[in-house]
């Protein structure tokens, strides 16, 4: 059997997103959203835990806390290759992986189809900024772009917290702190809340996993710092709703009034197959007016879509107006656009599908 290093060469040369790395079938790649096989020769049990090992000694980790727990998130590099985020797991009692494919350098905005109106929250200056969507939807290199805007047009500090690192960013103009769960840090509550202690103009939070690291971000953001990060929420509505859920209801009013002042941006994406074989992500960008502040902090939070579809001029755009335009620039299929719609009803009667 081929080592896990050749294998990973293999995934980056032909251009994959992921890898599989499970018993029972052969190892697979994903290219542009299908899996393919990489071996036609089906993995043992044995087979798989000896390429997840090889994954741990690559990385120059331990494997205790996956022996112990099941779960596990690193990343890895191989020089000359690609860096790899790996989550590895089991399943049917036997050591299983899911390796990302991450570019050694962080890539073109531009090439990678993010539009202006995403990359100018690079310019504010404070408050919340929310990236949500589906695991997979291109968040990571949304973010990624958005931290090199900054970093090469600002004097700033600027700390990551992420689960794990993905891509790794080189000082320019500013000062970048790359911290690793459970590598640098304990938790994403404890690296935030020591963040603010480390003169941070600009924070990155990996993920708002829970109610304690949401309330910290949020006063994060409310004493003068930029914080930005995600949820797995599609739709600015969606991602309203569930940060003020979290919260218990004696609490909710209050939740509402402070997310009202610093929340600035939600930009919720996913990634849809186009007609020629690729991937192009599509966007709902929401910043908050005075119309959509008034929503949020009187609970009228089912009005913002319609705001949404009216504030074109303020670069504002809804979900399912972005995959309109897809598919009428012949991007995306019909099928598909109706398939990723948020109203698929709606959907059809603006494509004529009957």
């Amino acid at each position: 059997m081929e080592s896990v290093q050749s294998i990973l060469k293999q995934a980056v040369e032909e251009q994959a997103s992921d890898l599989f790395i499970i018993a029972g079938k052969g190892i697979s790649m994903k290219k542009e959203g299908v899996i393919l096989p990489v071996r036609d020769d089906r993995l043992m049990p044995e087979d798989a835990e000896q390429l997840v090992r090889e994954l741990y000694t690559l990385a120059g980790r331990s494997i205790d806390h996956y022996i112990e727990s099941g779960d596990d998130d690193f990343s890895v590099s191989v020089v000359g290759t690609a860096r790899f985020r790996v989550n590895t797991y089991r399943q049917r009692g036997s050591m299983a992986a899911v390796i990302r494919v991450v570019s050694f350098g962080i890539p073109d905005w531009k090439t990678m189809d993010i539009p202006t109106e995403v990359m100018k929250v690079a310019e504010l200056s404070r408050g919340l900024v929310l990236v949500t969507g589906p695991a997979g939807g291109g968040k990571s290199t949304t973010l990624a772009c958005v931290v090199d805007a900054i970093n090469q047009s600002r004097n700033a500090h600027i700390i990551t917290i992420e689960d794990p690192i993905e891509y790794l960013h080189r000082n320019q103009k500013s000062i970048i702190s790359q911290r690793e769960l459970a590598m640098d840090t304990e938790s994403y509550v404890t690296a935030l809340r020591a963040s603010l202690r480390q003169a941070p103009d600009v924070i990155l939070l990996g993920e708002m996993r829970d109610l304690d690291t949401i309330q910290t971000a949020m006063t994060a953001a409310e004493t003068g710092h930029l914080v930005i990060s995600t949820l797995h929420t599609v739709g600015a509505v969606n991602t309203i709703d569930r940060i003020i859920d979290v919260f218990p209801s004696g609490q909710q009013q209050q939740i509402r009034v402070q997310l009202a002042q610093v929340l600035k941006t939600v930009i919720s994406q996913q990634l849809l197959p186009t007609t020629d074989g690729a991937l192009v992500p599509a966007f709902e960008i929401m910043h908050l007016n005075n119309a959509v502040r008034t929503m949020v902090r009187d609970s009228r939070i089912h009005q913002i879509d319609g705001v949404i579809q009216t504030a074109s001029a303020e670069g504002m755009v809804g979900m399912d107006d972005y995959i309109l335009s897809l598919c009428k620039a012949g991007r995306v299929a019909p099928e598909t656009a109706l398939r990723h719609a948020m109203v698929p009803d709606q959907m059809r009667k603006k494509l004529g599908i009957r």
